[in-house]
């Protein structure tokens, strides 16, 4: 398996594993995650050079994760998501090695933390912990242990300014 940066050529591909990885669960035709991934290209959270792939063998798309921009008050942070992989692929280590990948570019590009919204089991095992723990607090109250937060090599602990309020991208509000 190959984690590259996302190309336009893969849209189509991201677009039906994200589809497919959400299908289950969707409410709508076409799951949430596909417009909200649709909708985030276009905004200016986008970061291109955090938006990956998993390749397998065969070269089809196995894969997709991103992180958009978002803030802790006033100061940029990052937000995972969707993470998207394809049900034949699911639990052999595609969604492992895209968040390694993911939160590896982000260190790199000097972010100082990484918040998301996901089960906790799953991903403690990447050193997210619950937000509250950095006195950083959720769009949404009710999402409490869920609302996760990884901090980076930039993070420093003693900066106020990164406490406070998380706010994704302006998509996440709206999808």
């Amino acid at each position: 398996m190959l984690i590259r940066r996302e190309t336009p050529d893969d849209l189509p591909a991201v677009r039906a594993v994200t589809g497919a990885a959400f299908a289950e669960r969707a409410r709508t035709p076409v799951p949430v995650e596909v417009t909200l991934l649709d909708e985030l290209r276009g905004c200016d959270g986008w970061l291109p050079a955090l938006s990956l792939v998993a390749e397998g063998p065969d070269g089809e798309v196995a894969g997709h994760v991103v992180c958009t921009r978002g803030r802790v008050g006033e100061r940029p942070a990052l937000g995972l998501g969707p993470l998207s992989v394809h049900p034949g692929r699911q639990g052999s280590g595609v969604g492992s090695a895209l968040v390694h990948a993911v939160l590896g570019a982000a260190d790199a590009l000097g972010e100082p933390l990484v918040a998301l919204l996901g089960e906790p089991a799953y991903y403690g095992r990447f050193g997210f912990r619950a937000a509250a723990e950095y006195g950083i607090t959720p769009p949404d109250p009710a999402w409490g242990r869920y609302f996760q937060v990884r901090t980076l090599t930039a993070y420093d602990p003693k900066d106020p300014a990164l406490r406070g309020t998380f706010a994704y991208a302006e998509p996440f509000d709206r999808v």
